[in-house]
């Protein structure tokens, strides 16, 4: 037998203006409905309101979860240093996790999330590839030191997280959990009336060979994606340029050196170049004309090289008429972060002149030069790294690495060649889409899950292997699953309100029925009080609006702001007509129903809500 939930007794105070704090629609409605409060940038206190939604959020995760024999552990949030170290993610991670030694002076992290730890227990209990397959998930709090805390729930230093890890004896295990979990991802998103869209990903950090985010579409997204007319999506950061044609460079003049002074910008170089060095063939030169060459940083974590973390500078690249995009860069890098180089990184470099710097100073084409002496830490020199967008044959307006100097007709791959491709600059409307099926769209979504192939990164560097059928030992493939559970609800709250408040799916309403009682006479009351008996021998969830001298308008407006599927009203009519006013949480489907049937037809309404 349910029992109802009663406003008069329950722990909850609603706010009538949005906290001076919150920045979107879902942390505004979330407090203003008492299912949050605030304890401190990122961190939030849970509610009885908000831990009846995420507890039946995390309910159905655990029913698809069984579905594909996953098993619950769970681990502590507070975790020692060596397992991360051991995975080199203890420097990786950088200022994004929170460190603390306890009195003997160990080190220890709040978990951002939990691979070494799972490793490590299979690789405890299991030796055999008779154990195997198996996945194994948790549903725990996380912790992140966010620079700078949003959103509410989408952005915080602390979160609620489904992890779920699948272990293997080989890559076609791995595949089969993969698409295993995926599916009961998509199961989980269509049962809470979440829209989604799967997107090829970066596996960053993490490591592994193949990603898929789930972004929820909605202007508050941090993420872009971008879709092509093929239906598929891509995270921007793991957007691929299809590779340009090459261009004939047979009828392209030499390379020229020629006077460039005082223009250091491309606005600058395409003034004075119109002004001074016309082309040949009649139109303008333009910032598309020019290759510009940005210098970055990449700060290398400590790895089996490098006894500490490292810097290195690297020249990219680009065409003149885009923006480089530093998130985009960065994924190419992983695990490493980049900046832009510092006027302290570019005075170690002589060959770096500002506002002139080329590609003919760095790369294959000065390796082993001349310019032996201008080189970073291995003796080198700067590596030089060409933006996808650059076709092999084009020919460019560049620095000539000389104050006031700078090339004409330097062509790629005849005068300078590259150590490589990068996707290095913004992608926009109209870039070709990787599968070739037409131009890109974009739009903005919210991460709510991902799910990574991670082949042997952890198994390899933890040591977990297992015995094979031929008694070899061999390492365990893994693959690991999350879905953002509480940023989920905040997601679900941003897509499911009005104007008045909350409207939740009412597979996870904290009840199905707002029941509200109003007026001053007793038989109103009385008759509430039977459909909630009524209500509750039949299983249905209620919230009870029983407080007395509240006006009927205040408990309208805490209905519709709670944001319950189904309202119930015993007032006036009650009292006059025998009936119980039955309508949607918006409104609508009102109908006026007697006394003696109100609970059926609330429990049928029910039903269909649920189906």
């Amino acid at each position: 037998m349910t029992k109802a939930l009663r406003m008069s007794t329950m722990f909850l105070r609603t706010l009538r203006e949005d906290p001076a704090d919150a920045d979107v629609v879902s942390d505004k409605l979330l407090q203003r409905a008492c299912y949050l409060r605030k304890a401190a940038p990122g961190i939030w206190t849970w509610l009885p309101l908000g831990l009846n939604v995420l507890n039946k959020i995390e309910n159905i995760i655990r029913e698809e979860m069984a579905s594909i024999d996953a098993q619950e552990v769970h681990f502590s949030g507070l975790l020692p240093r060596e397992p991360y170290e051991a995975t080199h993610r203890w420097e990786e991670y950088g200022d994004n996790i929170f460190r603390l030694k306890d009195r003997h002076e160990a080190d220890y992290l709040l978990a951002p999330t939990h691979e070494e730890m799972f490793t490590l227990l299979v690789k405890d209990l299991y030796s055999s590839y008779k154990d195997l397959p198996v996945t194994l998930y948790q549903i725990q709090t996380k912790y992140r030191d966010e620079f700078r805390p949003r959103a509410g729930l989408i952005r915080g230093r602390e979160f609620i997280m489904k992890d779920a890890y699948s272990f293997t004896l080989d890559k076609e295990g791995l595949v089969k959990a993969y698409m295993d979990e995926r599916g009961a991802y998509e199961r989980i998103f269509n049962r809470l009336d979440l829209k989604y869209v799967p997107v090829h990903a970066m596996a960053g950090p993490m490591g592994g060979f193949e990603s898929e985010e789930f972004l929820a579409p909605m202007e508050i997204g941090e993420d872009t994606f971008a879709q092509s007319p093929s239906g598929k999506a891509w995270n921007v950061e793991a957007l691929t340029t299809p590779e340009p044609e090459a261009i004939d460079f047979s009828n392209t003049p030499t390379a020229e050196k020629r006077p460039t002074p005082n223009a250091e910008t491309i606005d600058q170089m395409v003034e004075f170049a119109n002004a001074n060095h016309p082309r040949s063939d009649g139109r303008a030169w333009e910032a598309s004309d020019i290759l510009k060459n940005v210098v970055i940083a990449v700060m290398h974590p400590q790895d089996d090289d490098h006894d500490e973390p490292w810097r290195e500078l690297v020249v990219v690249g680009v065409p003149g008429d885009r923006t480089v995009d530093m998130k985009r860069l960065e994924a190419q890098f992983t695990p490493a972060e980049i900046e832009e180089a510092t006027d302290e990184d570019l005075k170690k470099h002589p060959e770096l002149v500002k506002g002139y710097i080329g590609p003919m100073a760095f790369g294959p084409q000065a390796r082993g030069g001349e310019k032996a002496e201008n080189a970073n830490e291995t003796g080198e020199a700067l590596r030089y790294l060409i933006d996808a967008h650059i076709a092999r044959g084009s020919a460019w307006f560049t620095g000539a690495d000389e104050a006031g100097v700078d090339y004409y007709d330097l062509v790629y791959g005849r005068d300078f060649e590259a150590d490589g491709v990068v996707e290095a600059v913004q992608v926009r409307h109209g870039d070709m889409s990787p599968d070739g099926s037409g131009p890109l769209s974009f739009e903005r979504g919210v991460e709510i899950g991902q799910v990574f192939q991670l082949g042997l990164k952890y198994s390899n560097a933890l040591g977990l292997k297992v015995l094979d059928q031929n008694g070899k030992t061999v390492p365990v493939w893994m693959g690991s699953y999350g879905i953002g559970v509480s940023r989920v609800m905040a997601c679900i709250a941003e897509t499911h309100h009005d104007e008045k408040g909350l409207a939740w799916p009412a597979i996870i309403a904290p009840a199905q029925v707002h029941v509200v009682a109003t007026g001053k006479d007793a038989a109103a009351f009385e008759a509430a009080e039977q459909l909630i008996a009524e209500l509750e021998a039949k299983g249905i969830e209620v919230i009870f609006d029983d407080r007395k001298k509240v006006s009927p308008g205040v408990k309208f407006k805490d209905a519709e702001l709670i944001g319950v599927p189904l309202v119930a009203v015993a007032g006036r009519d009650t009292v006059n007509n025998g009936t119980i006013e039955v309508r949607d949480r918006n409104g609508e489907n009102a109908e006026a129903v007697p006394v003696a049937d109100a609970a059926q037809v609330i429990a049928d309404r029910v039903a269909a809500l649920l189906r």
